[in-house]
């Protein structure tokens, strides 16, 4: 009788209901963030006379940031960013993090680190605190000059890091923090980066080869340290080793026969995975203790032992054509790819564009706006052989952002039409199982092309346009740059932030 009463009482106040459902679980989330604190607190006691956790504002793959505050002697409270590394990172690959931070940080909007704290396998790199808006929310509220204004920011932290021979390999949105009201700007989360091969981060020399190695087949999640979701889902990662060549160089993809590919790739990511283990299971003996716990080095114990697999490629929908075709060579290029798809998304108002669940289908989805004939040829010029199966044609970059946009005249968006659409939310054609059917991909490609318009369209005001009406050439020239599908002659950040289209601003 009581189930019955309840069940007529849920659909007498619907609302009602669904408020009590969305209460209980954020008292649930709020009572597990507490948890997480409480076992942050015991893991690292060294935090409790010195920082007064407040609440999580992050989790990522491989950390979770919380807000906390410092008292200071003059009295004042500072907040600070507390990243707890979750132990699954090799000793010298959190090393390497801390020296990035500490060498290349603390200026041009590169993050900085104050103090670090580490108890056993557990360690907290304490952080200047920017208070930040979320990507998504603020999308279609910006002006042009605002985008303009925090692309030429982004590109001199690139410029920056890039000086130091560090390679971000992470670049996106929620890893280039904004202050709107401060106009203030990080980049953060140096967990993934690498060293070119003159790079001046010492560490960065030493896990180079790890890095490689610590790729995974895994599925995950890749969540955003920061607070912002990331709709992008990690997949099949796994880094070539030029030392290893159990994948030749010269391999055909092909992005209609992805089941071959993928099950090559795994035989071969289980063979370098087990390697590893063996020689780091071998390399630390079980019965000696760490012997620098308190101390400003890291000990042969610490550095010889188990390392657990997790994925270390970055985001799929962020990364260049060179890593997804497994380009054994890597240059700062990738970052700038990056920076180029963050551009397209501020420009067309959609975020995230591009949202792939593996490297086959992300590559197909370039294809869809740079072209497969150009894809295809730019993937030689780094010894990859990309076949299609059908030919797509290039789109031209500023029609393409306008329609989605809807600043253009002819082009109506209809009030359903949210910023929140990605590329793959327009049906992308690719299944890369079997052959491309060209009536899906022609649909896929009309269906960019053109804008659908609908009953109820919200015609868009020149008002209200915030500059929108009003993008010069040097902005999509500038956005075609950054998209060269070949990295030898991708624009770098030196050179971006010298293009005319940040001509009237300070460097």
């Amino acid at each position: 009788m009581e189930t019955v009463l309840k069940s007529h009482c849920d659909e007498q106040h619907p609302q009602e209901a669904e408020e009590l459902q969305r209460k209980q679980e954020q008292n649930k989330q709020l009572s597990g963030i507490k948890k997480d604190i409480e076992k942050l607190y015991e893991a690292v006691p060294q935090l409790v006379n010195v920082f007064k956790i407040k609440e999580k504002i992050g989790e990522g793959t491989f950390s979770s940031v919380y807000l906390a505050t410092a008292q200071l002697q003059t009295g004042y409270e500072e907040k600070m960013a507390l990243k707890h590394l979750i132990p699954t990172s090799h000793p010298l690959r959190i090393a390497a993090e801390l020296q990035c931070l500490t060498v290349a940080g603390g200026q041009d909007n590169v993050m900085g680190v104050k103090y670090c704290f580490r108890k056993n396998d557990h360690v907290v790199i304490v952080m200047p605190y920017l208070e930040h808006e979320s990507f998504l929310d603020i999308l279609n509220s910006l002006s042009f000059e605002e985008v303009r204004e925090y692309m030429f920011n982004l590109f001199k932290a690139l410029r920056r890091i890039h000086h130091f021979g560090i390679v971000h390999r992470d670049v996106k949105p929620s890893n280039f923090l904004y202050n709107r009201r401060l106009k203030e700007y990080a980049l953060v989360d140096f967990g993934l980066a690498q060293g070119t091969p003159d790079t001046k981060i010492e560490l960065l020399k030493t896990t180079q080869s790890e890095g490689q190695q610590e790729d995974s087949v895994h599925h995950s999640v890749q969540r955003s340290v920061f607070g912002e979701r990331n709709f992008n889902v990690s997949s099949s990662t796994y880094q070539e080793n030029s030392s290893t060549k159990l994948i030749k160089q010269s391999k055909m993809i092909d992005v209609s026969s992805r089941k071959l590919v993928t099950k090559k790739k795994i035989i071969s990511t289980k063979t370098v995975s087990s390697g590893v283990a063996r020689k780091a299971a071998s390399g630390c003996p079980s019965n000696l203790a760490c012997d620098c716990y308190a101390t400003d080095r890291v000990c042969s114990i610490c550095l010889s032992r188990r390392q657990q697999v997790a994925p270390r490629a970055g985001t799929p929908g962020f990364r260049a054509p060179e890593v997804l075709t497994k380009c054994p060579t890597q240059t700062t290029a990738i970052d700038m790819w990056s920076a180029g798809i963050v551009f397209l998304s501020l420009l067309s108002g959609r975020y995230p564009f591009y949202k792939a669940s593996d490297d086959l289908t992300a590559l197909a989805q370039i294809m869809t706006v740079r072209g497969s004939r150009e894809t295809i040829q730019a993937a030689k010029t780094f010894g990859k052989s990309v076949l299609c199966t059908q030919d797509v044609p290039a789109q031209n970059l500023r029609t393409l952002c306008e329609k989605l946009r809807g600043t253009n005249s002819s082009c109506t968006r209809s009030k359903d039409d949210t910023h929140t659409d990605s590329v793959n939310d327009l049906d992308l054609p690719v299944e890369t199982d079997k052959q491309c059917a060209p009536k899906t991909l022609g649909k896929e490609i009309q269906h960019i092309q053109s804008c659908q318009e609908s009953d109820g369209a919200l015609e868009v005001k020149a008002t209200d346009m915030k500059g929108w009406d009003q993008v010069p050439d040097d902005a999509y020239d500038l956005l075609d740059k950054l998209l060269d599908l070949n990295p030898a002659t991708r624009i770098t950040a030196k050179e971006a932030l010298l293009h005319p289209f940040f001509k009237d601003m300070r460097l």
